[in-house]
């Protein structure tokens, strides 16, 4: 029985450690235009919209074809760290626009490099975890309001 526990401890660090590096594509060029999104007051997270390309966000009613092609590339290139609604090696996005903005969530997935050196959210969250950084998936913003659209209906 304890073999069997070691090799499960030893196929996890493997996994672990494969998936630290998977999804990575070739650095693509940043906008110009890039700058870091308004944070209008630290002490709300409501309010905070992080460090990224995404400065304002319209939610209307959701969008069943963006929920499906969220969903797809949320399996694609997020489920190896993450599960909709449990904690795996990131967290769970179920509720997550009730404790982040939309933005704040689309530069996290976008620009997660960047959240985590200047965000005070993102640091605190990195700190509390005790894991290594999200490793950016190079989307773009239309997959990443896809995605967005898919956490919606995590709620």
């Amino acid at each position: 029985m304890k073999s069997k526990n070691l090799y499960a401890l030893f196929l996890m660090l493997v996994a672990s450690l494969l998936l630290a590096s998977c999804g990575s594509q070739p650095d693509t060029p940043k906008k110009e235009t890039e700058k870091p999104a308004q944070t209008v007051n630290t002490n709300d997270p409501m309010n905070n919209k992080g460090v990224g390309p995404v400065t304002n966000v319209v939610l209307g009613d959701i969008d069943p074809a963006m929920v499906a092609e969220g969903e797809q590339l949320f399996k694609q290139m997020c489920s190896a760290c993450h599960k909709p609604d449990q904690k795996l090696i990131g967290p769970a996005p179920k509720g997550i626009l009730k404790r982040r903005s939309p933005e704040w969530i689309m530069n996290m997935i976008l620009a997660p490099d960047k959240m985590v050196l200047q965000d005070p959210i993102a640091k605190q969250l990195l700190v509390e975890s005790n894991l290594a950084p999200m490793a950016n998936q190079n989307l773009t913003e239309e997959q990443a309001r896809k995605i967005l659209e898919y956490f919606r209906t995590l709620e």
